[in-house]
């Protein structure tokens, strides 16, 4: 029997693992494939306007796959807010958990404002919002997703308090985390609605609280 040159094999190749490796590689390269036309038909669309099938023509995969691996097309959009909250909460925590003063990580976030209205998580954030009001499944994931925020706020409050002179006055930590992230979600809604920095000085204003932290930690 004949047998195949030695250059034809390379003897260095990962091998290609077992069926049930394979199989489950194939599925999460599917969902990221889903997830991704998802969030690009959302950006473009909006909720209200998003079907499954225009998903899985971008996709370029069968409607019954996005069935299959999220049920419908409000699992989908939640899995889809899902990860990006994730990722964002890890860059936040990464932020916040750094050496520099407050006002400096505070500055920081105000940069992030700009960058994660052009990623469009801001818009599928909003997006999920309004779904909630009239869903209460939708209301509960976005709910869980903001309790992660405002648990960080609340840890981020309470090390600050120890390198204010004076604490946090009157504030529990909670109370704190409102007051720091509750101006960020109403400046992401006024941008998104068209508002310019001349009508409506988010930008601007979120800016200045860091001056008045930075004020407050080198008093």
């Amino acid at each position: 029997m004949g047998t195949y040159p030695r250059g034809d094999v390379d003897e260095t190749a990962a091998p290609p693992g077992t069926r049930a490796e394979r199989r489950e590689r194939a599925t999460a390269d599917t969902r990221a494939t889903i997830l991704a036309a998802a969030r690009s038909r959302l950006l473009a669309v909006g909720y209200a306007n998003l079907s499954t099938r225009a998903v899985a023509e971008e996709a370029e995969v069968p409607l019954s796959q996005i069935h299959y691996h999220f049920g419908s097309k409000q699992q989908l959009i939640l899995a889809v807010l899902e990860g990006e909250n994730e990722r964002l909460l890890q860059r936040q925590r990464g932020l916040f958990g750094g050496p520099e003063p407050l006002w400096q990580q505070w500055d920081r976030a105000c940069d992030y404002l700009d960058e994660d209205l052009e990623s469009g998580y801001v818009r599928v954030l909003q997006e999920m919002i309004a779904a909630g009001w009239a869903d209460a499944e939708v209301a509960a994931a976005v709910r869980r997703f903001w309790g992660g925020w405002f648990r960080l706020l609340a840890e981020v409050a309470e090390a600050a308090a120890s390198r204010i002179r004076g604490g946090l006055g009157p504030f529990e930590p909670a109370e704190l985390a409102l007051l720091m992230g509750l101006p960020f979600n109403g400046a992401e809604e006024a941008i998104l609605l068209g508002f310019t920095e001349a009508e409506f000085p988010a930008r601007s204003a979120l800016r200045k609280v860091g001056a008045v932290i930075r004020a407050l930690e080198e008093r």
